[in-house]
């Protein structure tokens, strides 16, 4: 008993910690607009597109359908796609306003030491250079992301008003089906955890990230780092780009309104596999950070229900610890429009997510880590 109301208190001051020292991470505060500029600048975007026929057309549509005032061009890189991807954007974007602002190009062969989604997005900047070299920002989403018609101004209003190298924005992921209201939150929650968002935008914080689905990034600063060769073999390709933007330039993350992922989850397994793909990767394929990851979940989300309803009452720092992680996701549910309830079942999901991260690290022993789109993309083992 001595041992587990140790432990309870130290469930305790774990999430007391997370509360008041992890720079708000928990809350969802978004910001008021930025003000248009005076002039608005030229914008590229890129989108890398393999095998989505399912979604590409949503996807090139919401770009082209931009309420922008200035000059846009959309480059789509076709990663050797099997599904007819790229004759539906060209259709997708004969039905817009903007039918001539497409460029439709093949992606040559994947190079040795390139992951796939960042070999397809240096194409997209090399064919940006040629068809809109006068662009001041390129504009970088995914396939499955769907933007609403007054994003891209609002990006470029925040970067020119707060003179921001890359403003990202973590799109609204898909939370339709159970296994969706189950996880998706956790995994937005999970994430500003690790990359506290008002970090992320502190010029004074070595802490950086961006979300892939949209990041808008000043031309000159992707050209001082060296292009995408410089992230070129990076499965999180968008943390990696922000890790190395932010030392010569601002950066900032927001959770979107009007971005939305098109892609679903309906079942375990898919999601599993979503977080399985890169989840030893953050963790530099090390044992050591995997055992620690391993133990700092299981104290931090598994402990405090366990310990809680193991001993009652005698263990009410527990129960207090279990209340406040509860009280610290609640925030992120309502974000998503879920309910209340759901936030004491954190540890059932916390669960998920620990057995996903160990399955990541079992595909990369088994060479097969990385899967995505055919291809299995982390590094092999030494």
């Amino acid at each position: 008993m001595e041992i587990a109301l140790a432990l309870s208190w130290l469930t305790l001051a774990v999430w007391c910690g997370l509360l008041c020292l992890r720079a708000g991470f928990w809350r969802v505060h978004k910001p008021a607009a930025a003000p248009a500029p005076a002039q608005w600048p030229e914008v590229v975007a890129i989108i890398p597109a393999r095998n989505e026929s399912a979604v590409i057309a949503h996807a090139v549509a919401g770009v082209l359908g931009q309420r922008y005032p200035g000059h846009l061009t959309l480059v789509v890189v076709d990663d050797h796609s099997q599904d007819g991807t790229a004759d539906l954007a060209r259709a997708a974007a004969a039905t817009t306003a903007r039918p001539q602002a497409l460029s439709v190009i093949g992606a040559r062969e994947l190079p040795a030491g390139w992951s796939g989604k960042v070999w397809a997005q240096s194409e997209g900047l090399a064919e940006a250079d040629r068809i809109a070299p006068h662009a001041c920002h390129v504009w970088l989403t995914d396939a499955d992301i769907w933007h609403g018609p007054g994003v891209l101004a609002a990006l470029v209003a925040r970067a020119e008003h707060e003179q921001r190298d890359l403003v990202s924005l973590m799109v609204r992921l898909r939370c339709e089906s159970a296994w969706e209201r189950l996880v998706v939150p956790a995994f937005v929650f999970f994430f500003a955890k690790l990359y506290p968002f008002a970090r992320v935008r502190d010029p004074r914080s070595r802490v950086a990230a961006a979300a892939g689905g949209c990041m808008l990034v000043r031309r000159p600063a992707l050209a001082r780092i060296g292009g995408f060769a410089a992230i070129r073999g990076e499965l999180i390709d968008d943390c990696s780009l922000a890790a190395r933007i932010k030392p010569g330039g601002a950066i900032r993350l927001d959770l979107a309104d009007d971005s939305l992922s098109l892609r679903p989850y309906d079942d375990w397994r898919s999601l599993w596999d979503m977080i399985a793909r890169s989840a030893y990767t953050q963790l530099r394929y090390s044992p050591l950070l995997l055992a620690g990851a391993v133990a700092g979940m299981a104290l931090t989300y598994l402990a405090p229900p366990v310990l809680a309803l193991a001993g009652g009452w005698r263990l009410w720092p527990a129960w207090l610890a279990w209340g406040a992680m509860a009280f610290a996701y609640l925030p992120m549910l309502r974000e998503y429009r879920q309910p209340a309830w759901l936030a004491p079942l954190l540890p059932v999901t916390a669960l998920f997510y620990l057995g996903a991260t160990i399955d990541s690290a079992r595909r990369y022993w088994l060479r097969r880590g990385g899967q995505w789109k055919g291809r299995a993309q982390a590094p092999a083992r030494s």
